[in-house]
């Protein structure tokens, strides 16, 4: 769908940031709107990020499947046109359309869910259900497990999985079957509810490929402890007997971190990995390229070296950095799937053996012009020092805004952007989108607040905080206007990214 060889614009703007009634974005009316508007404006990308449900501080970098979709994303309407749901009074829940109230979105969310799959099993015809039992069918590798985890999960009233009881934390056999039996009916919630989560992806890719978008998905590195994937395998991560970890993820201190990052994701027995041919992981990126076209994998140099903090120490500043999978595990996944639309999230401390990992598969890396204005003319993100195997941004959802990072540069900064651009604080928006789609780099992508030219208080996430803010914005239609799309489309056609009667020419 898209060649990471050719020139090309995107827009990134994760599902919930859509507008929408319901509280949050997802699936519904308004995406397919987002798509066309897209296509108005020359572009060919729609990047989102990670997909899969929400974990603590409503983060999807920390969720409870690495294979499951959001609850949150599925659309309500198509349920209600199937008969299996009433018309929600989204009105009466007051819902702010400019930020997602999760703690109000989800238990609302999902009681309206509960409600249609209700009204799926009483109601349903022969061929949707059909349907449903081939796909539970298809999906049983990692369906069955998340499934019956969830049901569990809120059996145990959101309890961690190693406080369950004994049999069903080890995953005694014939406890298990209990569970199933018991639970029955919360299990196939569960499993409806990501039949209709794929159902609706799958309709809405196959509607941004009709318009020439391809859709760019996301793909963290760790997983959650608290997951159905540590749970269904505990035997693949470093968990001592109580199933807790013994390490853990992060990264080594710094000048903006003096005491590091201590994520706390379990950590990969990569060993026991490639006993298996490294299945999982296959397993894993094969879903993937169902969901999308592409895909950014975050943290990629940890498939080079990973930094590892024992999991006694409360920071980052005891861990030692330790030999990934390397190229091992790419070529046995290459030999199942073939070659891998992936694009490598290659940020942060990136040592000559991630470039050798990352040049070695022919992955394209990242370069962020936010990043290139604290040095001088030799600073790698700035655009004369990229190459075309590059995916070109003006911020990723972890930057402030351009605006806000305008607003709070140094005036050395302000000073240096604004001649290099050219351009001040009324422009700075539109010089950097122009200046990565005017550059070689291949890819030019451009989060939706920074075409909008919105302020930090637009923010996607601040790395390191756990707040209500992060991962809470939504952007409303009478902030997008045909002069966006318009000035937009005219950058991609100009730079070679988008076709030239964008330009008014033949």
């Amino acid at each position: 769908m898209i060649d990471l060889h050719q020139r090309a614009a995107g827009v990134l703007l994760h599902i919930t940031s859509l507008p929408g009634p319901h509280g949050i974005g997802d699936f519904g009316p308004d995406a397919y709107r987002f798509a066309d508007w897209l296509q108005r404006a020359g572009q060919r990308i729609w990047q989102w990020l990670p997909t899969n449900p929400i974990g603590p501080g409503n983060s999807p970098y920390q969720s409870v499947s690495a294979f499951a979709g959001s609850p949150l994303m599925v659309a309500l309407e198509p349920l209600v046109e199937a008969g299996w749901l009433a018309s929600p009074d989204a009105q009466a829940a007051g819902f702010d359309h400019g930020r997602v109230d999760f703690a109000k979105v989800v238990p609302w969310r999902l009681a309206h869910l509960r409600r249609a799959a209700a009204g799926f099993f009483a109601k349903a015809e022969q061929s949707e259900r059909a349907n449903f039992a081939h796909w539970c069918q298809a999906q049983a590798h990692w369906l069955d497990d998340y499934s019956l985890f969830m049901a569990l999960e809120t059996a145990h009233e959101g309890q961690p999985w190693w406080n369950w009881q004994p049999s069903l934390r080890d995953r005694d056999a014939r406890a298990l079957a209990q569970a199933h039996q018991q639970h029955a009916d919360e299990v196939r919630f569960w499993a409806f509810v990501q039949w209709c989560y794929d159902t609706q992806l799958s309709e809405l890719k196959c509607y941004a490929n009709q318009r020439d978008i391809a859709i760019m998905g996301d793909l963290p590195i760790f997983i959650a402890h608290h997951s159905a994937d540590c749970w269904a395998r505990p035997d693949l991560y470093f968990l001592d007997d109580a199933a807790q970890p013994t390490v853990v993820a992060g990264c080594p201190p710094d000048a903006m971190a003096p005491t590091g990052q201590r994520w706390g994701n379990p950590l990969y027995r990569w060993d026991r990995m490639a006993a298996e041919d490294y299945a999982w992981w296959a397993a894993r990126l094969d879903r993937a390229l169902h969901q999308a076209d592409v895909f950014r994998i975050d943290h990629f140099r940890g498939f080079a070296g990973y930094y590892e903090i024992p999991a006694s120490c409360p920071t980052a500043e005891e861990g030692q950095w330790v030999p990934g999978p390397g190229r091992a595990l790419f070529d046995a996944i290459n030999r199942r799937l073939g070659p891998l639309p992936i694009v490598a999230e290659d940020l942060g401390l990136i040592t000559p053996d991630v470039v050798e990992l990352r040049d070695g598969l022919a992955y394209p890396g990242m370069k962020i012009l936010q990043f290139g204005f604290g040095t001088d003319g030799t600073d790698e993100f700035l655009p004369h020092n990229w190459s075309r195997h590059f995916v070109a941004y003006t911020g990723t959802h972890d930057n402030d805004t351009i605006r806000g990072w305008w607003d709070s540069a140094s005036a050395r900064e302000r000073a240096f952007a604004g001649s290099y651009l050219p351009a001040g604080a009324a422009d700075i928006h539109w010089a950097m989108i122009r200046a990565c789609c005017n550059s070689v780099a291949n890819l030019a992508i451009f989060p939706l607040q920074d075409v909008l030219g919105l302020p930090s208080s637009h923010r996607m996430n601040t790395p390191g905080t756990m707040n209500d803010i992060n991962w809470a914005w939504r952007f409303r239609w009478e902030m997008l206007q045909e002069e966006h799309a318009r000035v937009l489309g005219l950058i991609a056609a100009a730079s070679g990214r988008a076709p030239l009667p964008l330009l008014g020419l033949p």
